[in-house]
């Protein structure tokens, strides 16, 4: 089936996200389809150390409470790999000698609009001391550890973040991790 849409009007906007309800005719014929629409993709950092441990970051999100997550943000309008390169120094006080973009993805695809780019940084040092803004973005720990551990945290529902889960599988399968 191939959906049609007839009229879409803006309900709600911020400066990170748009709300629309598209009028569509679908499988189960006419109706209205609420989208959410990103205003700026999202970047994801699995940040490994040289002894393979990654970086992760512990928050309290108000939709889901405590999380831990990779180093991640808004690209607010950057190229995606300065976003992710300004998001890792901000989140964890790190920055990487190496960067590779590992993929696109999107999230929530049945009712958003929200590509996210996947990077795998690695040559970590310390940033300069002004770069990182813990505080604002609202973490309460970094830590590292050792890389199976993250995919155990995953397993045993430690990690339930999606976009933390997918951005490690993609990190897993190109360290070849999955054989």
């Amino acid at each position: 089936m191939v959906w049609h849409t007839s009229a879409s009007r803006v309900v709600y906007e911020n400066r990170w996200i748009r709300v629309r309800e598209d009028d569509v005719t679908g499988p189960d014929g006419e109706g209205i389809y609420g989208v959410v629409e990103m205003q700026h993709p999202a970047v994801f950092i699995v940040a490994l150390d040289d002894a393979d441990n990654v970086c992760l970051v512990s928050m309290e999100r108000y939709t889901t409470g405590p999380s831990w997550e990779v180093p991640a943000g808004g690209s607010d309008g950057e190229d995606p790999l300065l976003a992710a390169q300004r998001e890792l120094a901000e989140e964890t006080g790190l920055i990487a000698a190496e960067w590779e973009h590992l993929g696109t993805m999107n999230a929530l695809n049945g009712i958003a609009v929200a590509p996210e780019h996947v990077f795998l940084a690695r040559g970590l040092s310390s940033a300069p001391d002004d770069a990182l803004a813990q505080a604002e973005e609202g973490i309460d720990d970094v830590v590292r550890i050792p890389f199976t551990e993250a995919l155990a945290m995953v397993s045993d529902g430690r990690i339930r973040d999606g976009e933390t889960v997918a951005a490690l599988a993609y990190a897993g399968i190109r360290l070849g991790r999955f054989a």
